[in-house]
Parts: structure tokens; sequence; C-alpha cells
């Protein structure tokens, strides 16, 4: 992998990921822009004690623009976008309408390939290998910013999900705090090291899906990927390596080498799930990692109790039908599927790439 980092008109980072090593990237970003200004604000609930992003500037950031004016594409002549250069494999920038910034964080974008009309399960077992690179790579540099305690490398795809640009592409969001989520993680966590005796509660989770099997959709030689006992979505698969990391720095060659094939035959069942005829499944897909900040406030684990994993789910309970967050889950957090968790399996397991 080759890695080239330089800057937007407005002063905002960009860096090329290649797979070749003799490819150049000197192309200018000629628009006039101004300075990016942005009003981003965290602020904590009392009551619930998590956090909210203010970022009142993000009411003006592009919102399904034609193919042809899409600012992720690569610029071509005098149709200048986000990417200075005629072509990419994998680019990573500055997000010019960030959700965090500045001392609230940082937000950036990846563009997965230049390819307008690809998604992720359309890249070759390389490209997905170099985006796997890229994740890995803004993560370290992002842990390593004073303003970041935590790095979300997440894909939106679908108009459904809310996606504003259809362009294949995904984010990663550096928190300046551990998120709600991860610290009912991380709590959960302690609480089932203290009542065991010291046992990992993410190595009990897989092993015991391993064991009873009903729910397990591919298993590798270095990932296992299953629908949990409680899933809160109508299709979710959670993606564990088998020798248990932090984060993504922390997988071995071999994993490493692993993932493109299990990943990419994971995204093209789901878009399976529904029919052929069907359009494409709009779904998120979230890495979990241990937050880079200290723990103190979890006490009796840390960061080697925590599990890399990948969800990845869809809100399309059936063909035409949407799985809303309405009074329960919105209200109280409490939610309902109407898929049972091993009938999700079992459909999973059906649309296996011949």
């Amino acid at each position: 992998m080759k890695k080239t980092s330089t800057r937007l008109a407005d002063g905002r980072e960009l860096i090329y990921y290649d797979s070749r090593d003799d490819v150049v990237r000197d192309a200018v970003d000629r628009r006039p822009l101004d300075r990016t200004v942005t009003t981003s604000e965290v602020r904590r609930d009392p009551l619930l004690g998590d956090a909210v992003a203010i970022a009142s500037h993000r009411q003006g950031r592009t919102y399904h623009p034609p193919a042809d004016e899409c600012p992720l594409c690569p610029s071509e002549g005098e149709r200048l976008s986000e990417v200075p250069d005629s072509s990419y494999d994998v680019v990573v920038f500055e997000n010019r309408f960030p959700s965090l910034a500045g001392d609230a964080g940082r937000c950036e974008v990846v563009c997965f390939t230049s390819d307008h009309d690809k998604s992720f399960a359309d890249l070759s077992e390389e490209q997905a290998g170099l985006v796997l690179d890229a994740w890995t790579d803004r993560t370290a540099e992002l842990s390593n910013l004073d303003s970041v305690e935590q790095v979300f490398c997440f894909e939106n795809r679908g108009a459904e999900i809310g996606v504003t640009l259809g362009h294949p592409h995904g984010q990663i969001y550096g928190y300046p705090f551990v998120t709600p989520r991860t610290a009912l993680m991380l709590r959960s966590a302690a609480e089932h090291k203290q009542q065991t005796g010291g046992r990992n509660l993410f190595a009990d989770v897989v092993e015991k899906e391993v064991e009873d099997g009903s729910r397990i959709v591919l298993d590798g030689e270095h990932w296992v990927a299953f629908v949990p006992y409680a899933a809160h979505w109508p299709y979710e698969v959670h993606l564990y390596p088998k020798r248990q990391v932090p984060d993504l720095l922390g997988l071995d060659d071999a994993a490493r080498t692993e993932f493109p094939k299990i990943y990419l035959e994971l995204l093209r069942r789901f878009d399976r799930i529904f029919g052929e005829d069907q359009p494409a499944t709009p779904y998120i897909a979230a890495w979990h990692q241990a937050p880079f900040g200290p723990l103190d406030e979890f006490e009796g684990v840390n960061r080697d109790d925590f599990a890399l994993h990948l969800e990845l789910f869809t809100i399309r309970r059936t063909s035409g039908k949407l799985k809303f967050l309405a009074g329960s889950e919105s209200g109280m957090s409490v939610f309902i599927n109407d898929v049972p968790p091993e009938t999700a399996a079992e459909r999973l397991r059906e649309v296996a790439s011949k």
C-alpha cells in the first residue's frame, strides 16, 4: 500500500491509498473554497449521561446530487470534486460538513472506489483489502489525536438508511469520549469478569454461538460470523476474528488476508436476502473497537478485555417493508424484532454464493 497525503483548497487533509507503489499523486484542488468553518459542539444529557453533537452547519450539506455532480467521484476537466485527481483506488478526507471537529473530535469520509455505480460488495478482494488497510491506518492516526478517545469506522448504505450521496463510501468518526454503546459493553464485560472469576465476556459469547451452531452464518479459518442470540434488527450479523484483539491494529496477517473473502460474501448474501429482483439491501456496517482513552470509570477491565468486531444489519424486515424505530425502541430503547435470529441465520445460509 502506498499512502499520499495532500491538502484540499480549504485546508482539509486528503489521503490517497494506492495498491501500487509507483502511482504519483500530485493533482491540486483548483476549487475557490474558503476555509471550512464548523460549529460543532458536544453537550451532555444530565438525565441519560450520554452526549449529543450539535452541528448546525450540517444543514447545508450536499443532498442527493445527480450522478454527474457527485462530489466523491474523481475530478474530470472542469468538473471539480472533493478528489482532485482523475482516478483513485481508495481515498480518505476530512468531512466538509463534520458532526465532530476541533476539540470535539474529527470526521472523515472514506471512498471505497472511484466507480460511482459500484457498491462495496462489487469490490475485488484486493480492493476490499486496501479498504481494510485504510481503516487500520486511519485508526492508528486518529488515536494519536488529543481530541480523540474512540475511533469508529462505518458504512451507511442506501437511501432508506438516510444516505445522501450515492457513491460507495463510508465514514470514520473520532469521538472525544467513549460512546454510550461501547460504555455499555465495557460495563457488561466488567460485570461478567467479576461474576465468572475472570472470564472474558466477548470470548464466552462467541464460544456459545459456535457451540450452538444454529445462528452461525459463516465459519472461516480466522473469522466467524453469526446472528446474535438477542438480535435487535431483522437481519443482523456480528463478525469476529477468532483471535481476540481490541482493535484493527491488532489483526495479524492471516486474519487480514481472509477478511475480504469473508466480508464480501456477507455483503453479497445481504443483497440476496429478499430475492434477486429486489432493490439493493440498505444496511449499516459498524466496526466496534476498544477506546484509546483511559478506562478508569470501567473498574476491572482494560483495552485487552474488549473484542474487535463488526456489526452488520439492515432495517428492511421483508420485501417492501422497513423496521421503524417507534414507541418502544425510540422512547424506551427496548427493541422488538419481527424476525427470529435463527430464521435470519437460516436465510443467510440459504443465499450463499454458489
